[in-house]
C-alpha cells in the first residue's frame, strides 16, 4: 500500500495558477474556476501536506518555502500527466471544439485529463463554441480568445536556405512607464532577413522587402536570445531510458554515490550517445543551442564517456555548441585520474575539472594545484564543483583567487559551480570575496537551489561577477528532477530575488541568455541587431517578463539561421 498520500492533479493546477499569477482572482481566470473554488482546492492541498503554502495579505500573495519546494514537482507532475496522455492517445488535432459544462469540478477534470496546458498553447487554431448555459465567465473568455498559434498549422520543420526572410516576428521596442515604474514592455511586429547564418537587416511593417526571397511566417511569436544551459552533464543520464528514479540519499555521503556510480557506468556506457543526442533534443526543444556539459573521467569508464559524447557533438556540429569540461567525478586525487585528464586535454576538452577538495580528494591545496597545474600545462580553463559549505569550502574559494592572482595566465578562465560555500560568509566577507572573483574575471555557476541554501546570486552579480545557470542533470541517479529548460531557471530567479514587476522579470531573463537582453535597463533595444548571429527562440509570450513569468512555450528555435527544434509557417 502507497503510505504517501496522493496528489490531485486539479488541486495542483489551481495552486501552480495562484503560484504563477500571485493571485487567487487571475488563477481562478486562468483555470476557469470560481475564486472560491481555487481558494478551497488550495486549502485542501495544504490540509494535505499540513503547511501552508501561501503567505495571504491584503496587498499580494507570496509562496511560503514549502511552497516554493512544491511549485516545481507540481509543474513536473502536471507535465508528467500531459505527457503520459499524449502518448498514449496523440496530441491534440485542429478542429472545431463544443464544450458543454455539468460543473466546475467536471469542467476542470477533464481539462487535465485531455492536456489543458497543450489545448491551450500547442499546435492548432481552435474555434471553440460555449455551448451551454451557466459556462463561467472566465472560461468563455479563455475559450474565445484562442485563435493564435503556438506552432503553426501545417508547420516547416526543416529550412535549408541560407538567405530567407522570417515575417510577424515580436520584438521588444521600449519600456512603458507609469512615472518612474515601468508597467509594460512595448513590441512591434518585425520582418527578419537572414543570410548566412546572421542577421541582415530587421524590416519594420511596411518597409520594402527583397523580391524572390523564401518566406516564413512567425505568426506573432516573441523573439527571445538564445538560451544557454552552462552546467550540464550530458554523458551520463537515464533520460531516453525507461523511467528509473535515484535511489534513496538519505544517509548517503558523496563517497557512497561514487560507490553506486562505480556500478551503476558500465550499463549506461552503451547508450549513452544515444542518450546524449536525446538531451541535446530537449534543450534544443526548450531555445538552448549552447551548453557546457561536464564529462566523466573516472577509472571505471576511463576516456569512454568523453568519446562518445564528442561522438554525440559531432552529429549536432551544426545545430548545437557544446564547450566539455574533463570531470574527475570519482576524485581527481582519489582516483588518480591525473595521467587520463591530460590525455582528456589532447582530445578537445575545453575545461579542466575538478571535485569538492576537502570531502573527496582529503587535501584541499594538493587538489586544487593539481588541477590548476592540468590547466596551465594544457593552456585550458577551469571549472570545478564545489558543494562543500563548511569553512573548507570558503578556503578553497580563497586558494583559488590566490592561485589566479598568482597566474595571470588563469584570469578569465575560471569557473567555480554551485560554490555553496558563498551562502555561509558575511555580507562583509560576501562583499570583499565578489570583489576579488570580479577583479580575476572569475564566473559562478548556479543552478538556482532552493531550500536552506540562498545563494547570493544577485550580490554577485552587483559586485561585476558574471553568473550563469544551468540544469545539472535531467534525470540520473543524482536527481530526477531537470527539465533542460532555461527560461525555468529564470522564472525560478524572478521569484526568489528579483520581484514580480515588469522591469525585474525582465532583468531575470539575463541568468538564462549569457547577459543578452532585449532591452537595456533604459529600454532600448540591445538585441537582436543587424549584423548577430541568427539564433534565437520564438515564444508565446508578448514580452519577455510575460515569458520569465509564465515559463512561455516554446514553438521554434534557430542557431546560426538554422531552425533546429520546432516549426514555423510557410508564407
Amino acid at each position: 500500500m502507497n503510505r504517501y498520500p496522493m496528489f490531485s492533479p486539479q488541486l495542483l493546477v489551481s495552486f501552480v495558477a495562484v503560484a504563477e499569477t500571485s493571485s487567487f482572482t487571475r488563477a481562478a481566470d486562468r483555470v476557469s474556476l470560481s475564486q472560491s473554488t481555487v481558494s478551497q482546492q488550495v486549502r485542501r492541498l495544504e490540509e494535505l501536506l499540513g503547511k501552508a503554502l501561501f503567505e495571504r495579505t491584503s496587498h499580494e500573495v507570496r509562496l511560503t518555502e514549502e511552497g516554493i519546494k512544491l511549485l516545481g514537482y507540481a509543474r513536473r507532475i502536471i507535465a508528467l500527466n500531459e505527457e503520459a496522455h499524449d502518448a498514449l492517445t496523440g496530441p491534440w488535432r485542429d478542429g472545431v471544439l463544443r464544450l458543454g459544462m455539468l460543473d466546475e469540478e467536471t469542467m476542470l477534470q477533464h481539462a487535465v485529463s485531455q492536456s489543458r496546458r497543450a489545448f491551450l498553447s500547442r499546435t492548432g487554431q481552435f474555434t471553440t463554441a460555449a455551448a451551454v448555459a451557466g459556462l463561467t465567465g472566465g472560461m468563455s473568455r479563455e475559450a474565445a480568445a484562442q485563435t493564435t498559434d503556438c506552432a503553426p498549422e501545417n508547420a516547416v520543420t526543416a529550412m535549408k536556405d541560407k538567405h530567407y526572410l522570417l515575417a510577424d516576428v515580436r520584438l521588444e521596442e521600449g519600456f512603458e512607464r507609469d512615472g518612474d515604474v515601468v508597467v509594460a514592455t512595448r513590441t512591434a511586429l518585425h520582418t527578419l532577413e537572414i543570410k548566412d547564418g546572421r542577421i541582415a537587416a530587421l524590416h519594420g511593417a511596411g518597409a520594402t522587402l527583397a523580391a524572390g526571397l523564401p518566406t516564413y511566417q512567425a505568426n506573432g511569436q516573441l523573439a527571445l536570445p538564445t538560451m544557454r544551459d552552462m552546467h550540464i552533464h550530458l554523458d551520463k543520464t537515464f533520460y531516453g531510458g525507461p523511467w528509473q528514479a535515484p535511489r534513496p540519499r538519505q544517509g548517503k555521503t558523496i563517497m557512497d554515490m561514487i560507490a553506486l556510480e562505480e556500478k551503476l557506468l558500465p550499463q549506461l556506457l552503451p547508450t549513452s550517445v544515444e542518450r546524449a543526442e536525446g538531451l541535446i533534443a530537449l534543450l534544443q526543444s526548450k531555445g538552448s543551442t549552447v551548453a557546457r556539459s561536464h564529462c566523466n573521467i573516472d577509472p571505471v569508464s576511463g576516456l569512454k564517456s568523453l568519446e562518445h559524447l564528442k561522438l554525440a557533438l559531432e552529429k549536432h556540429k551544426d545545430d548545437f555548441v557544446c564547450e566539455i569540461v574533463a570531470f574527475p567525478q570519482h576524485g581527481l586525487l582519489h582516483s588518480k585520474v591525473d595521467g587520463l585528464m591530460r590525455e582528456a586535454m589532447q582530445m578537445g576538452v575545453d575545461y579542466v575539472g575538478g571535485l569538492d577538495p576537502t570531502n573527496v580528494d582529503g587535501a584541499m591545496e594538493k587538489s586544487l594545484d593539481a588541477m590548476f597545474q592540468i590547466a596551465l600545462d594544457a593552456n585550458k580553463g577551469v571549472d570545478i564543483h564545489l558543494h562543500e559549505t563548511s569553512p573548507a569550502g570558503v578556503a578553497a574559494i580563497d586558494y583559488m583567487i590566490d592561485t589566479v592572482e598568482k597566474n595571470p595566465a588563469l584570469k578569465g578562465k575560471v569557473t567555480i559551480s554551485h560554490a555553496f560555500a558563498l551562502t555561509t560568509l558575511t555580507p562583509e566577507q560576501l562583499e570583499e570575496t565578489a570583489a576579488r572573483l570580479a577583479a580575476n574575471g572569475m564566473t559562478i555557476a548556479s543552478t538556482v537551489p532552493i531550500g536552506g541554501l540562498m545563494m547570493p546570486l544577485p550580490q554577485l552579480s552587483k559586485a561585476g561577477v558574471f553568473v550563469m545557470t544551468g540544469t545539472d542533470s535531467v534525470i540520473d541517479h543524482w536527481s530526477p528532477f531537470g527539465s533542460g529548460d532555461m527560461l525555468e531557471k529564470a522564472n525560478l530567479y524572478a521569484q526568489l530575488y528579483s520581484g514580480s514587476d515588469e522591469f525585474h522579470l525582465s532583468r531575470s531573463l539575463a541568468i538564462s541568455t549569457g547577459g543578452i537582453l532585449p532591452l537595456d535597463d533604459d529600454g532600448s533595444r540591445a538585441w537582436p541587431k543587424a549584423g548577430d548571429e541568427a539564433g534565437f527562440t520564438l515564444a508565446a509570450a508578448s514580452c519577455s517578463a510575460e515569458a520569465v513569468a509564465r515559463v512561455s512555450p516554446r514553438s521554434a528555435t534557430f542557431h546560426e539561421g538554422r531552425l533546429v527544434a520546432g516549426g514555423v509557417g510557410k508564407a
